[in-house]
């Protein structure tokens, strides 16, 4: 990738960098392309000053400025074109570009400043019929980037992606959620195609090959093949990897989530906020190099709620270019208590959140389909496919929860050596495991690097305190459910108390069991 840094001197130069180099901040231009514009070859001859679209790169780079930003990206002169190579490379990363970039400046060159100031009603007329919206490829400028910026042609900010986000809507169609940064695979493959029927494409196949990163697949560009053959190769991509996907999903960790916390009776927030105001769980959060939080508990105290409660705040605290992965083992369930299958779920939730990852498993997949997932060799392959994904510059920040550790049955010993050695090998992974107090565990978890460790029974009066909270949802919702007066109510709530032991699986028993109970 080539970013044009502002001089001293105001002029720009191109300076190139590598996947793993490129800066964590940076500007990005959408625009339209119009008559003059200044190209790679201009930049390197250093003419190009004297063309129309010389005073695009100029207010680009004069905004970054603004907005302390060193570095800046224009498609009309960062890339080669005369380089079919460099090109095709160029469109299938086009939207990792504007997705990774800190500020995206649309210029819209059709839309008046001088408008914007004496008339609103004038000014939204021309905000929505700016061929700006018209133009396949500012559909992936407007969906990739967290900050979006519009600016009429006398480089006044008019407004954001946030604060138009109803007429954007409006305009294009699109579902806020999606303008918010929701990952694309939460809508469907047609809805997808649906966004850029209206738009239009100087080069008939750039309708389909500006797609590619909202599919997020990869494929080699061949103009000259027609818009009709481009679609097709679209979709025979995406066909790709919905088999690959289908073939890898061995049971969906989020079904298993919502199946679990049912099976308890509902996850009550009271059981769980507290370990989120503990000392190693804040520091595990906020502290880059605490990789590894490993919560260990004897049998009952709640450890696969816990974790089901810092999912949902995870959820509801990251960022939306986050990742969150997670597994649940269970020794009763043959498909989730062994150490595939823990790699086989974060796999599956990694890749349906960042597609591109897919990559990864791809090639492997295209020679043994299925079987790679579950023939002898399945722990290698699934290793070796998961070390690739926590090294790809490429990969999120992301969070990978393991559950019940103790109920993988077969091949743990594996899993944690692989946990062992792989939850430092990234700075933007971060790992919560839990289990019992387990002597094997402990001795393995225990060469970790980058760790914290969070021990239940040294927080005996937080468990106590959820404990009561469980206690006394469960006696209410018993109470509901049999009709019991007052003092009944109140003979159970003792009974519970009294004998909880600071344990949630013994209270869980004693509702089903008085549950059945005739009144």
């Amino acid at each position: 990738m080539r970013l044009l840094q502002y001089n001293n001197d105001g002029d720009f130069s191109l300076t190139e960098f590598f996947e793993g180099d490129i800066p964590k901040k940076y500007a990005i231009l959408s625009h339209t392309w119009e008559g003059e514009e200044v190209t790679f070859e201009d930049l390197q001859t250093g003419t190009g000053t004297e063309k129309a679209g010389y005073g695009k790169i100029r207010f680009c780079a004069e905004q970054a400025l603004r907005d302390g930003l060193q570095y800046f990206w224009v498609d009309t002169c960062c890339i080669d074109k005369t380089n079919g190579a460099e090109l095709a490379e160029a469109i299938n990363s086009m939207f990792h570009w504007y997705r990774l970039s800190t500020k995206c400046y649309v210029y819209l060159s059709d839309v008046s400043g001088t408008v914007a100031n004496t008339d609103d009603l004038a000014w939204d007329l021309a905000f929505r019929k700016s061929k700006w919206f018209t133009r396949g490829w500012t559909l992936q400028e407007l969906i990739a980037p967290t900050s979006v910026e519009f600016f009429c042609r006398e480089s006044k900010r008019i407004g954001s992606k946030s604060s138009l986000e109803q007429q954007i809507h409006e305009i294009t169609g699109i579902p806020k959620s999606a303008l918010q940064g929701a990952f694309l695979s939460q809508f469907s493959e047609k809805e997808r195609f649906s966004w850029i029927q209206p738009r239009q494409t100087k080069v008939e196949e750039d309708k389909a090959y500006s797609l590619l990163g909202i599919f997020d697949v990869q494929m080699p560009l061949r103009y000259g093949e027609g818009m009709a053959n481009a679609f097709k190769r679209l979709e025979e991509e995406i066909d790709k990897f919905n088999k690959c996907l289908q073939d890898l999903r061995l049971s969906d960790p989020r079904d298993d989530k919502t199946r679990i916390e049912d099976t308890k009776g509902g996850l009550l927030e009271g059981s769980y906020n507290w370990v989120l105001e503990t000392s190693d769980f804040q520091q595990w959060r906020d502290d880059q190099q605490s990789r590894l939080l490993w919560i260990k508990g004897d049998p009952g105290k709640g450890k696969t709620m816990l974790l089901c409660g810092i999912i949902n705040e995870l959820e509801k605290s990251m960022l939306k270019t986050d990742i969150l992965s997670y597994f649940f083992c269970q020794a009763t369930d043959s498909r989730i208590n062994h150490a595939t299958a823990v790699l086989r779920g974060l796999l599956y939730l990694l890749v349906n959140q960042q597609p591109s990852l897919i990559s990864h498993i791809q090639k492997k997949h295209d020679h043994a389909g299925k079987s790679l997932f579950e023939d002898m060799n399945a722990w290698i392959a699934l290793s070796e496919i998961f070390t690739s994904i926590l090294q790809d510059p490429s990969l999120r920040s992301t969070f990978l929860i393991i559950d019940a550790l103790d109920e993988c049955i077969v091949d743990r010993s594996k899993l944690l050596e692989f946990i062992v050695q792989k939850s430092s090998i990234s700075p933007r992974v971060k790992w919560v495991v839990s289990s019992r107090n387990w002597p094997d565990i402990e001795e393995q978890l225990e060469r970790a690097g980058h760790k914290m460790r969070l021990c239940l029974e040294l927080n005996l009066k937080s468990v106590s305190a959820a404990v009561g909270t469980y206690v006394k949802y469960k006696t209410r919702q018993l109470a509901d459910e049999k009709g019991y007066d007052d003092r009944t109510r109140e003979a159970v709530l003792q009974h519970l108390v009294s004998n909880a032991d600071d344990t949630f699986l013994w209270v869980a028993l004693v509702y089903e069991n008085l549950k059945n109970v005739p009144r």
